[in-house]
């Protein structure tokens, strides 16, 4: 299908309700405000899906404030109004939301209180994560990628429900199909949708990615103000033993650089953001922001990696603007980086510093992350050792150079162990502990002149830890937080323990919530990582060739099974 034919792009306009005239009622909501919903690809790529086809009616529904009806963006119908209520959900914070926007709407929140329509739906990434703590709130979860089978999903809805068919019939006729989930019907694993990888690229051998999701919507209002996001690459070659989308994106694939010309020649919008894990692998990237330059289009990049970033790159970034790099460390030291399997040495980090200084980056931002499993303080004493470095670094890069001084700021984020990696098993930190190394990096950062630091929340990360590995009792917990207006209250009012799913060291017999799900990554190779993690020991990117040239996680013999 060609992107005219299947292309939204309304600019400063906006698409008007019209007449449902035979077609399906559908509600696409964002469980966020406005401003992040037109900033968010997921969300913007499935109502591209959806919303052309000639048997659908859909509005957008952002959330509103707290006891008010969840009304329309595109008309003043409200949410109870439609027979088919999709949620877009992308992290496990938003949790609280659906519920209340639901409830506020006059739809009853638990899937059990509604024996009729609507159909109350979610995808998104935490639908192949672990919807075990919000299966009791849904009827049916889409488990894996929108372009392979959601909208002739919502198609056969459509028809089933013209013909007089009941909503059970419907769960019972779908309940065991690739990508569905339906609580308490779907019997055995859940076999993860995936759009399978087109031909290779020309001339790169690298996986296809068939069909790159890109905005329907630019809007002032966006948190990315006024800018047209597309995709470059879905997955991560690396797999980084903290990272989720390592894991459940695979196989890593590529888009095209004609498709993604077209998208944009075809949309003609005034900046572009590129989207993707690892941006300085697609090998066309050069290439493509040169034609962006050219024909005055302006463009950010979501993150390179420092070994990618090239002098070739930075010139072009520098020229076309761009005044802030962000270059992830994520360990500490070279023994957690390594244990990561980061797979960054420590010359080629310095050597982007001192690029970047030496170019006139006027902001570069360092992340690392805390709270890894075995970590102690000769970690952080070569952290120390390391901003010392990153220091004479940037030194080096401006020489002479004062009026150009960059600013380096030190972001420290918790570990949250999330399901689908290596570390799925591992305990966290207490509050306590999180805060304190936190404390301890501050303190690393106040002797160097420019440096500031800026830490995460350990109370947030905690948080989400509960809520990406919890079970289906953590509901309770979730339906109090959306009726006493926050996690705290949650906390507060709620008689279980929480913190019992991540304050336990897990061994490789424990069930886990979401051993239902079938992602294609072997649990047994996990595990084996998750090993190779407490020894050190890094592991090989995937090759560039693709999973015939690997065949070690259990993707390439899932992908011919299909």
């Amino acid at each position: 299908m060609s992107v005219t034919e299947e292309f939204f792009y309304y600019g400063k306009e906006e698409p008007s309700a019209e007449e449902t005239g035979g077609r399906l009622p559908t509600a696409l909501v964002f469980p966020g405000r406005k401003g992040a919903g037109l900033s968010t690809l997921g969300w913007q790529a499935v109502y591209r899906l959806l919303a052309p086809d000639a048997e659908l009616a859909v509005e957008r529904f952002f959330l509103g404030d707290p006891g008010k009806p969840s009304v329309s963006m595109d008309s003043d119908k409200v949410l109870s109004e439609f027979p088919l209520i999709g949620f877009s959900i992308n992290f496990e914070e938003e949790y609280l939301h659906p519920v209340r926007m639901l409830k506020d709407s006059g739809v009853p929140p638990l899937a059990a209180e509604r024996p009729d329509f609507p159909l109350v739906m979610a995808g998104g990434p935490v639908a192949f994560l672990n919807p075990a703590p919000i299966a009791p709130f849904f009827d049916l979860f889409w488990v894996g990628e929108a372009e392979a089978g959601l909208k002739e999903l919502c198609i056969e809805l459509k028809r089933h429900i013209y013909n007089g068919g009941s909503k059970k019939e419907f769960l019972e006729l779908i309940k065991d199909r690739d990508g569905v989930y339906i609580p308490g019907m779907t019997k055995g694993q859940v076999r993860r949708a995936v759009l399978a990888p087109g031909t290779v690229a020309a001339g790169h051998g690298v996986p296809l990615l068939s069909a790159p999701a890109y905005s329907c919507f630019i809007s002032a209002e966006a948190v990315f103000k006024d800018m047209f996001l597309v995709e470059v690459n879905r997955g991560c070659p690396y797999g980084c033993r903290f990272c989720a989308a390592g894991f459940i994106y695979r196989p890593p694939r590529h888009a095209s650089i004609d498709q993604l010309k077209e998208i944009v020649e075809f949309a003609d919008p005034p900046k572009v953001g590129l989207i993707g894990t690892a941006l300085t692998d697609w090998p066309d990237l050069i290439t493509y922001i040169e034609w962006l330059k050219k024909r005055k289009t302006k463009f950010s990049l979501s993150s390179v990696r420092a070994d990618g970033l090239t002098e070739e790159l930075l010139d072009i970034l520098r020229a076309s603007g761009v005044r802030t790099v962000t270059l992830a460390l994520e360990g500490a030291s070279k023994r957690l980086r390594d244990a990561a399997s980061k797979n960054l040495e420590e010359t080629d980090f310095l050597r982007a510093v001192e690029l970047c200084a030496a170019k006139g980056v006027n902001h570069l931002r360092v992340y690392v992350i805390v709270g890894w499993p075995g970590e102690v303080d000769e970690d952080y004493e070569e952290l120390a050792q390391m901003l010392q470095k990153m220091d004479e670094a940037r030194s080096r890069g401006q020489g002479k150079k004062k009026k150009q001084f960059m600013r380096i700021t030190l972001g420290a984020s918790c570990l949250v162990p999330k399901p689908w990696t290596p570390l799925q098993w591992s305990s966290m930190p207490s509050e306590e502990e999180l805060k304190n190394v936190l404390s301890k990096v501050k303190g690393l950062t106040k002797k160097y002149k420019g440096v500031a630091f800026s830490g995460d929340s350990p109370f947030q990360a905690r948080l989400q830890g509960i809520l990406s590995r919890g079970d289906e009792s953590l509901a309770e917990f979730i339906t109090i937080a959306a009726e006493q207006g926050g996690w705290k209250k949650a906390f507060k009012f709620y008689n279980g323990d929480p913190e019992k799913f991540i304050d336990n060291e897990l061994d490789q017999k424990t069930p886990l919530p979401w051993d239902f799900i079938d992602t294609g990554v072997n649990k047994s190779y996990l595990w084996r990582e998750r090993n190779r993690f407490h020894e050190g020991i890094k592991t090989p990117p995937c090759p560039a060739e693709g999973c015939s040239e690997c065949k070690k996680c259990g993707m390439f013999q899932w992908l011919n099974d299909r």
